[in-house]
């Protein structure tokens, strides 16, 4: 690699930005840099599936926005991310084909772009991030760079990756169960997953339902920076989040005074996780007992409820039903099951055999369940720690598989889409074959303040990013 690439490869994004802003580089040298590296990472990690390295030279050769990032190299995930002129494929082999550009930028996009990111392409993403795995036959599977043969979870497994790897120092993700946070775990980077209508899903998305997008990053400052980048309503949004009381990065630094933590280490049912999952959560409750806060075993009763992952399952399944749908009108024709892989078309027909009432049904037992959830941070917990995953990353292919496996390892992530809480999945623990182990952070709605503040000071005294991945070693 070249100097100018190998000096920025491990640098955040808050930092390239410095260096930008102070003239020391352009943008378009770290562009260039960014190039060289995924030239030179990408064949083997396939992260990056779509790549528009002339668009992004243009950009970044023209007049920057002065945004907080101005002139960073950026990645956009291949899901809910519409960018005018280029296209999308929701990691499906058709729209791969048809390969249809976007006619206008959605409201997060165009939020990116204020920034001054310098959008250079897409990440891989599992069809229509329907996945815990980042495994679409449309692209073919993104390796975990920590390990190669392991997967980099999903769906946001090509950004996470990119990320890990250094690629890239912050990269664009969205989370409908856990697709920040899984990923984020299981590549040793951070997923902050934002409060539900904290960020604008529009023009098309649904902000009513799970999904919200923000970033993976490197570090807690670029999660920060990048949240007040993009935060805030779009037109026509109808969940809006409370405007926070000042600007995320003033967190950074805060004094939030002694919180009350819970800690859950099993699976809510009572199972056990993995020891290394286990352990990693122990390690991090002692960590913030010595930053000062108090940590006790207790974690809301309404986790074990056995009935809200069939109701959780069903409206995803109708989601999917409507995801083909769409594909159809992009291709202008009946969609068939050789359209789309066999475990979306499954899952799909589940979620067009359920009725009106069924589905009706589903959303009241959500919303039952999000007011038991939410009651155990009104009696005054400030803080939730659990496993972000009961298992560490395993090997590619044994969760594609496996519908089974994919839904237990969300099961600490899916429940607090269905809440709208905040939640974040930190890189505090490696195991002892060098798989770096998550662990989750839950606030209540709308408190991204105290995550960021929290996460803040465990990166202080815990810092993760001189850990590097043994890249292109195989496993």
């Amino acid at each position: 690699m070249g100097d100018l690439s190998a000096q920025t490869r491990w640098l955040d994004a808050t930092g390239q930005a410095d260096l930008v802003r102070s003239g020391q580089v352009t943008a378009l040298e770290l562009l260039e840099a960014a190039i060289e590296r995924i030239e030179a990472l990408d064949p083997v990690v396939n992260a990056v599936v779509m790549r528009w390295f002339d668009h992004a030279r243009h950009t970044a050769a023209g007049t920057l926005p002065d945004g907080v990032f101005r002139g960073v190299p950026f990645l956009l995930k291949d899901w809910m991310a519409a960018y005018a002129g280029q296209p999308q494929a929701s990691g499906n082999r058709r729209l791969k084909e048809a390969a249809r550009p976007a006619l206008a930028d959605s409201a997060l996009v165009s939020r990116f772009r204020a920034a001054g990111l310098v959008i250079a392409g897409r990440t891989n993403t599992p069809e229509f991030a329907s996945q815990v795995t980042t495994e679409p036959e449309a692209w073919g599977a993104t390796r975990n760079p920590w390990n190669l043969a392991c997967s980099p979870g999903g769906s946001s497994g090509g950004a996470a990756a990119a990320v890990a790897s250094g690629m890239v120092p912050v990269a664009h993700a969205t989370d409908g169960s856990g697709s920040i946070r899984i990923p984020a775990a299981c590549c040793g980077v951070v997923g902050l997953k934002p409060s539900q209508g904290r960020i604008s899903a529009g023009p098309s998305g649904d902000e009513s339902g799970p999904g919200v997008g923000l970033c993976i990053s490197r570090t807690i400052r670029d999660t920060a920076a990048m949240l007040d980048a993009v935060c805030g309503p779009g037109v026509g949004d109808t969940v809006i989040a409370p405007p926070p009381g000042r600007p995320y990065v003033r967190e950074l630094d805060a004094d939030a005074g002694p919180l009350r933590v819970g800690v859950l280490d099993r699976y809510p049912a009572g199972d056990p996780v993995h020891p290394d999952c286990a352990d990693a959560v122990h390690e991090a409750g002692r960590l913030l007992e010595a930053i000062g806060h108090r940590v006790e075993a207790a974690y809301p009763a309404a986790l074990a409820d056995s009935g809200i992952g069939r109701q959780i399952g069903l409206v995803a399944s109708s989601h999917l039903s409507l995801a083909l749908d769409q594909l159809a009108d992009s291709l202008g024709r009946d969609v068939t099951a050789g359209d789309v892989e066999q475990a979306t078309w499954a899952r799909a027909q589940r979620g067009r055999q359920a009725t009106a009432v069924d589905h009706a049904r589903a959303l009241i037992g959500c919303t039952r369940f999000r007011r038991a959830i939410h009651q155990w941070w009104a009696d005054g917990y400030d803080l939730l720690l659990t496993p972000t995953t009961g298992e560490p990353p395993p090997p590619l292919g044994a969760l594609a598989s496996d519908p089974a496996a994919q839904l237990a390892y969300t099961a600490f992530t899916r429940v607090f889409n269905i809440t709208g809480q905040p939640a974040i999945s930190l890189p505090l623990s490696w195991n002892s074959a060098g798989l770096p182990i998550g662990v989750q952070l839950v606030a209540a709605y709308g408190r991204e303040d105290l995550l960021i503040n929290v996460a803040a000071q465990a990166e202080q005294a815990r810092p993760w990013t001189s850990r590097k991945p043994p890249l292109l070693r195989p496993g």
